[in-house]
């Protein structure tokens, strides 16, 4: 979730020289509240339906058969990549098409519009409510965010408590949604922990994005002309011109969920080529220090891509694992697997201050960007040492399940890797990259984090095979990622000198 959590810091755009007088509540501009809200629903829209989506299809259009983990496994990597590449887009439309609240307003409802139609049972109404939802996020994920900053005055000192605060918002939602969707799915309408009625969670999450929408559309007179359309664009030509691209657009993702995972990665890789081709000639253009400014940028967006490969292991083969060979059981009480995807929001509310404030006791000794990245996949890889060693010592001989603990920790030790590395990506790419291109650098982060997720379904298809996940299975496939990432997270502490010589005092 990290990439939720520091995406609108680092791209918050210059501010203009004058803001609305805003009412203040409890410290801060009186809009921030309402857009910490709107993100909230938001968020528990989309980490309530994130759990529940690989088993859904298993169970919906595999009647449970193992077989078809590998394929929800490869559907939701590619899901979750078009997610992060459509947000690329996003920014264009709303700066120059139809303003920041008339962005978040279309993206809404057409997310909504996705998470209702995903609970048909028909596989071509999943494709094409995941595209729809995709088409959604791509409007309102790069923006809201950005309004946050735009609440606030340059230099204004209460700006980062106030993301602070938005970011909490962020995390609440993720930790709630699993929690309720999951109650709601197994103890309600006909569930039961063996088959939750998974189209329960999807409807919980369509209602929580419907209160997204209206929390946005009755609070957005609190902005005051904030983000609204720019003045030659005030009617609604324009809107209607997004949308019918949006129609337009949903058949186009619905294409590329439909392709094999591996062309659909090649499709991402030369997404990501084109934009660092352009940096690196623009990086040339403006001589040396920018140049090898950008070869750092592009070198650490490659590690980046490693990173979320085997951490977005959460929404698809962890799943499988906790369902099928995690120990669940308290005393008759089974512990619902959604309920492990808000253990991360647990760590990262917990734990984000204390490496905050290691970060800066650490004065002089302060680990490099370079060190930083290393240091998360280490950690991540840490999560996957913890699963090896599970999956070959601690399997019950009698339930051949492993105990619980060891997963709940995973998830843990995994966000302490997403803290090292997640918060400075956004930020360090706006220190690199050339002035004019900034925002092309965004894009390929994002577009860094879609190749990333791409490969964590592939990967997790791997993990389960043709026959669905077993023991060897898992213990083969979390060997290969602890290997990866250690191996990944060494190489880049041995080039960290190399890398922060290239980057000219950045820091």
């Amino acid at each position: 979730m990290s990439a939720d959590v520091v995406e609108p810091k680092a791209a918050v755009p210059p501010q203009t020289p004058s803001l609305p007088e805003f009412p203040q509540t409890l410290g801060h501009p009186r809009p921030l509240w309402m857009l910490f809200m709107t993100e909230f629903w938001e968020r528990f829209a989309f980490y309530g339906m994130r759990w529940a989506l690989v088993l859904y299809i298993v169970a919906q259009f595999y009647s449970g058969d193992a077989r078809g983990e590998a394929p929800a496994s490869e559907l939701y990597g590619a899901y979750l990549a078009l997610v992060y590449a459509a947000a690329i887009f996003g920014g264009y439309v709303a700066d120059k098409l139809i303003g920041y609240q008339r962005s978040i307003l279309v993206g809404a409802a057409f997310m909504s519009a996705g998470l209702f139609m995903i609970m048909a049972p028909s596989e071509t109404m999943l494709k094409l409510g995941l595209a729809t939802i995709i088409v959604g996020n791509g409007l309102f994920k790069p923006i809201i965010s950005t309004l946050v900053g735009k609440v606030y005055a340059t230099g204004d000192q209460r700006r980062d408590s106030g993301f602070t605060i938005f970011y909490m918002g962020i995390n609440l939602g993720a930790f709630i949604a699993p929690i309720l969707t999951g109650w709601l799915a197994e103890r309600m309408f006909g569930g039961t922990p063996e088959l939750p009625a998974y189209k329960v969670v999807f409807i919980a999450s369509g209602i929580g994005m419907l209160f997204s929408l209206l929390w946005f559309w009755f609070g957005r007179a609190q902005l005051k002309g904030i983000g609204a359309a720019p003045a030659n664009a005030t009617g609604l030509g324009r809107v209607a011109m997004v949308i019918v691209g949006a129609f337009v657009a949903i058949p186009v993702y619905y294409s590329l969920l439909t392709i094999d995972a591996g062309v659909l990665n090649w499709i991402l890789i030369a997404l990501f080529i084109a934009p660092a081709i352009m940096l690196l000639v623009e990086g040339i253009r403006e001589g040396k220090v920018q140049r090898d400014m950008v070869i750092a940028m592009l070198i650490i967006f490659g590690f980046n891509v490693l990173f979320w490969m085997f951490f977005e292991q959460a929404g698809s083969s962890f799943n499988f694992l906790a369902q099928n060979i995690v120990n669940r059981d308290f005393g008759g009480w089974i512990f619902p697997v959604g309920w492990f995807q808000s253990v991360n929001s647990i760590a990262i509310i917990t734990l984000a201050p204390v490496l905050a404030w290691l970060w800066v006791a650490m004065g002089r000794a302060n680990p490099s960007i370079p060190r930083k990245f290393g240091l998360g996949l280490i950690f991540n890889g840490l999560a996957f040492l913890l699963l090896m060693f599970a999956l070959s010592s601690l399997v019950d001989p009698e339930t051949l399940k492993i105990p619980f603990w060891t997963l709940f920790m995973v998830y843990v030790i995994q966000s302490v890797g997403e803290l090292c590395l997640s918060p400075i990506g956004l930020s360090m790419t706006t220190k690199l990259a050339p002035a004019k291109l900034t925002g092309l650098a965004m894009g390929g982060w994002f577009l860094s984090i879609a190749i990333g997720n791409n490969l964590s379904g592939i990967f997790a298809s791997s993990v389960s095979g043709e026959g669905g996940m077993t023991t060897a299975s898992a213990l083969a496939g979390y060997t290969f990622g602890f290997w990866a990432l250690l191996g990944a997270g060494v190489l880049l502490f041995l080039v960290a000198p190399l890398i922060q010589k290239l980057m000219h005092g950045v820091k």
